[in-house]
């Protein structure tokens, strides 16, 4: 996925995989930084602003203000996206249907009793089929020197990438962003356009059981986009559950400093002497602010890894928006 991307492994890292809680405290650390590089810069603004008026509780108030209504705003949101799970008994019943409809097609196109219930288990079955088709698409395809040679480095090339996938979503558990991440690796959008290419370029030098195999490999990669958007959209609802929950607890410490810095702080003798050059109210102050910040820091964390798989999901099917994800001299003649 970083090679299609053309971006570093640090940012999608920093954007995908690292620990939300993790993510939430750099720019809080920067924040802390920066405010006291300020103090030591020059400290004296601070201590004669809070003589001569209230810039602290002036400060503090506004977080005070800003914390009670974004919590409030954020946790409404998610309720009203999460309200979408609420409906009568027709459509609660049309919604199973769909889903027992999409497992029986699957469970066909396999060729199992019933596929797995787990969301990484089913996700591996699919890829392990598609690596299975691929394989007997190799066998069929063998004997002819022109058409060998590029299907061949096709099959490989799916082959390699679903073991890797195989073997990422093994024994993951859905909840963790593990499962979603391994999917969003599979580029299934890029394989279906090869495979239907080769069938149409090769129509007539291809056998009828090579025809066959290459439309199976594209029926079961068909499989894993609705699968996989089907997980993303249960794994956004689990994660924006999450969002609610660290934002009411990160709200807790950060309204308590608020509170106690409008009715302690705002007083120039509360504050007094200096830690390393750095005046004790600066040092008070840029740490106060950072923990009135931490919901917000929170709510950054979550929406960047959101926004950022929601990015790379927008199409589905063999549509490709990122123009790193295909070849440079693509030719569809």
């Amino acid at each position: 996925m970083r090679k299609r991307a053309g971006e570093s492994r640090i940012k999608l890292w920093y954007l995908l995989d690292a620990n939300r809680w993790f993510v939430s405290m750099i720019p809080l650390a920067v924040i802390f930084l920066a405010a006291l590089v300020f103090g030591v810069l020059d400290p004296a603004p601070l201590v004669s602003a809070v003589r001569t008026g209230d810039p602290i509780e002036t400060l503090f108030q506004a977080f005070v203000t800003a914390t009670i209504t974004g919590v409030t705003l954020v946790v409404s949101i998610n309720s009203l996206v999460l309200s979408q799970e609420l409906g009568p008994l027709g459509d609660q019943r049309d919604r199973m249907e769909g889903a027992m409809a999409f497992r029986s097609d699957v469970e066909d196109d396999l060729e199992v009793p019933a596929a797995p219930p787990e969301p990484s288990a089913f996700l591996r079955a699919l890829v392990d089929a598609v690596q299975n088709r691929a394989n007997d698409l190799q066998e069929t395809s063998a004997g002819d020197d022109e058409n060998e040679e590029r299907i061949a480095a096709y099959v490989e090339s799916l082959v390699s990438h679903s073991e890797e996938v195989s073997n990422e979503l093994e024994e993951e558990q859905f909840g963790t962003f593990d499962v979603l991440l391994a999917a969003l690796d599979f580029n299934y959008s890029w394989k279906i356009y090869q495979a239907r290419r080769l069938r149409n370029e090769f129509r007539d030098g291809l056998s009828e059981e090579a025809r066959n195999a290459l439309d199976e490999v594209v029926n079961t990669l068909t499989y894993f986009g609705p699968a996989r958007e089907h997980f993303k959209t249960l794994y956004f609802q689990w994660e924006l559950i999450n969002l609610s929950r660290a934002m009411l607890y990160a709200s807790i410490p950060s309204l308590t400093v608020s509170s106690l810095a409008i009715l302690y702080l705002n007083n120039i003798g509360s504050i007094t002497g200096a830690t390393a050059g750095v005046h004790n109210l600066v040092i008070v102050v840029s740490l106060t602010t950072v923990v009135a910040l931490l919901p917000f820091a929170v709510l950054l964390s979550f929406m960047l890894r959101i926004a950022t798989v929601a990015k790379r999901t927008l199409s589905i099917g063999p549509f490709i928006l990122r123009s790193a994800s295909r070849s440079e001299d693509l030719d569809w003649e």
